[in-house]
């Protein structure tokens, strides 16, 4: 009986900086042990490969019910009231809270986890209808976004693989 290789897609579709991770660090867990990874981007999720985007990812406190201090590096771990997150300047202090501790535990910026994703052979796809809803083109995303596919091209060549949905 031949042996088929594994195959894992993820399905982007918000661009927060705390939803980019979960496709990238599994992602990069997949290839570590063989897996076939494809990731598609679709909707917000655009933002994790856009050129203009992908370094401006941000952490908005309101809507997250989870917040925890504990996460940000605090000494403490309590929930942040969501009329907290609505206060001017939260989602930028959530997000450098967010980005000075998943430096000081050497994650890569999303940038260069997308860059290390493609060299190890990860293959990236922007979604044909949000590209075209957006008014976006090729040029508009990191090069190394391998193309621009319709969900149909998606499902074709993801065809057997696991799909998780971020």
């Amino acid at each position: 009986m031949a042996e088929t290789t594994r195959k894992m897609a993820f399905i982007c579709s918000k661009g927060n900086l705390d939803m980019a991770y979960p496709a990238l660090i599994m992602g990069w867990a997949a290839l570590g042990v063989g897996v076939d990874v494809t990731i598609f981007f679709t909707f917000w999720g655009l933002d994790l490969i856009r050129k203009d985007r992908v370094d401006k990812l941000g952490l908005p406190p309101v809507g997250n019910a989870s917040m925890r201090t504990g996460m940000m590096g605090f000494p403490f771990d309590v929930g942040i009231p969501q009329l907290v997150g609505v206060l001017p300047g939260m989602t930028a202090v959530a997000t450098a809270l967010m980005k000075g501790k998943m430096k000081q535990m050497d994650v890569p910026p999303v940038r260069e986890m997308l860059e290390m994703l493609h060299d190890a052979g990860a293959k990236l796809y922007a979604c044909k209808m949000t590209v075209d809803m957006a008014g976006l083109k090729k040029e508009d995303f990191l090069d190394i976004v391998d193309d621009i596919v319709t969900a149909t091209d998606f499902i074709e060549m993801t065809e057997g693989a696991q799909i998780v949905f971020i």
